[in-house]
């Protein structure tokens, strides 16, 4: 089942974070940018802690004398007892900060900083690289006279790591889009099997489905190979079924030929005609519907062939009255509206003959006969003519109207077979609509139903806008 626009998070109405998630859910390349982004993080940050503990471990035994015999001579150079100016200027010429803490000396190379973390006695005690093997410091010495030395790096040197961690940021959004680039291209087979899939689904089999790399396709050029293969058959099992529907709809009308002029042949006794006349009913209904079930092939076809003309819709609509008077006595009554001004337009006038046919003999068969009569109403709609039939029956559950313009579709609870109809008749009628590339609606009219088909006339409407006054 495809997801709906809510579901898929384009609905406006929806909060930003449903959406969000909603586009994760529903997004395949959102998706797979997302794992690849968090498995890159965490192999960076593994082979990064693994590799920084590594080697920091080697280089902290290795640095651990140069470091020792480092702390003693910048020790002896303040001397004992510490001269603060010797210290000033160690502070001054190295990155380092300086406390000496003492019986007669407090003092601070950067009084204004707090001490780091890292130097607090908590820390140190956890670190095996700030003491020794003895438990002494190697960043702490104590001179003969009891004064503590400690010494530690200069703050303004780690001032820089959130520049680092901008830099970093900057290059994994960089990644992150170039990620997201090279998967949408990867996936972009997608859209075009999607599309393909939606153009089978409404029967347009001319188009196949590209095929990226043809002569090497990858998984995704494969499956758009086998959707096409798969359109092919459906294709040629459906123009199979037409071909044998058309063949058995022309077959057919040879021996109902001969069983009406059978029928007609009996002798018109009163103890026959009642029979006869039900026979020719019923052959005639046979006919009709062979008819129609050629005409719907025909204009089911991806190329329905139109035979436009110059058609007057106000007199054609007078005619197909006329014939529905032989079959139907309540067509006499018949309420046609048609404007003044209503032009002629290019259509085809056997289908459209058709089309008001078929919307009249359906509202004729479900009218109220207590109720008033149909009406079919013609009017002009920019550029556009519309055909509305209407009638007063007892309607048609709404659950039922999606379903009405469906092949042999017959809503038994508003609709009996009694009444007449195998379900073809609206179904027609949505066909020749949309050869001349117009629509059919249906709705109820509270009472009864109401049918609108509206068929493009541009030169209709050009007539009118000549013929309009100034």
């Amino acid at each position: 089942m495809k997801p709906s626009d809510s579901q898929l998070g384009h609905d406006p109405a929806c909060p930003w974070h449903r959406r969000a998630r909603d586009a994760v859910g529903y997004s395949l390349r959102i998706r797979l940018v997302l794992v690849f982004m968090a498995l890159a993080v965490t192999v960076a940050v593994v082979f990064m802690g693994g590799m920084q503990k590594v080697v920091a471990l080697g280089w902290k035994e290795a640095a651990r004398p140069l470091l020792m015999d480092y702390v003693d001579r910048l020790t002896a150079e303040i001397g004992s007892p510490p001269s603060i100016e010797r210290a000033q200027a160690i502070a001054d010429r190295l990155p380092v900060t300086l406390r000496i803490d003492g019986p007669q000396i407090h003092w601070d190379s950067h009084p204004d900083r707090p001490r780091p973390d890292w130097m607090s006695d908590k820390v140190q005690r956890q670190d095996h690289w700030s003491r020794d093997d003895t438990g002494y410091r190697l960043l702490q010495r104590t001179t003969a006279d009891g004064h503590h030395i400690e010494f530690g790096l200069n703050a303004l040197s780690w001032d820089k790591r959130p520049r680092i961690a901008w830099g970093t940021l900057t290059v994994l959004l960089l990644l992150t889009a170039l990620a997201f680039v090279y998967v949408r291209h990867l996936l972009r087979p997608l859209d075009d099997i999607r599309h393909g899939a939606r153009r089978f689904g409404n029967g347009d089999f001319g188009e196949p489905i590209p095929v990226r790399h043809a002569h090497r396709p990858d998984e995704l050029g494969q499956l758009a190979g086998t959707i096409n293969t798969m359109g092919e058959d459906i294709h040629q099992m459906l123009e199979a079924k037409r071909a044998l529907l058309l063949a058995m709809s022309h077959e057919l009308r040879s021996p109902l030929t001969r069983a009406r002029l059978n029928t007609e042949l009996l002798p018109e006794s009163p103890d026959v005609l009642a029979q006869r006349a039900a026979l020719m009913r019923d052959l005639g209904e046979m006919a009709r519907l062979i008819t129609d079930l050629l005409e719907s092939e025909r204009l089911a076809g991806r190329h329905a062939a139109l035979h436009r003309e110059p058609t007057d819709l106000a007199e054609l609509a007078r005619e197909v009255v006329a014939e529905l008077e032989v079959r139907h006595p309540g067509a006499t009554a018949i309420t046609l509206l048609v404007p003044g001004t209503l032009p002629t337009c290019m259509l085809d006038r056997s289908r459209v003959r058709l089309l008001m046919r078929n919307l009249l003999d359906n509202s004729l068969r479900h009218n109220d006969p207590a109720a008033q009569p149909p009406q079919i109403e013609l009017r002009m709609n920019e550029g556009v003519v519309e055909i509305e039939v209407r009638d007063h029956g007892p309607g048609v559950p709404p659950a039922h109207l999606p379903h009405l313009a469906q092949a042999f579709y017959r809503p038994d609870t508003a609709r009996q077979r009694t009444t007449g109809g195998v379900g073809l008749g609206l179904y027609l009628c949505r066909l020749v609509t949309h050869a001349h590339g117009g629509t059919l609606l249906v709705r109820n009219a509270e009472p009864g139903l109401r049918v609108t088909a509206r068929l493009p006339c541009p030169d209709g409407a050009a007539q009118a806008t000549a013929g309009a006054p100034g």
